[in-house]
């Protein structure tokens, strides 16, 4: 199973919001509520989250083993 836990990790550390993120980086509101529900997200968002937040993928998800 994939966890975002380490994505919510990263915004603290960056001091970055969801809110940030939706109104002056163009995520979907829709995107986030999707990983708060442990649903997927595509490779592209994931590639653009890296970007945006300066990070590695390991820094957005994990693998955990169910």
């Amino acid at each position: 199973m994939i966890s975002y836990e380490p994505f919510y990790q990263t915004l603290l550390k960056k001091n970055v919001t969801e809110y940030y993120l939706i109104f002056h980086e163009g995520f979907s509101a829709n995107t986030f509520h999707r990983m708060k529900h442990g649903k997927d997200i595509s490779t592209r968002t994931l590639d653009a989250l890296c970007f945006v937040l300066d990070c590695q993928v390991e820094d957005i998800i994990k693998y955990v083993k169910e």
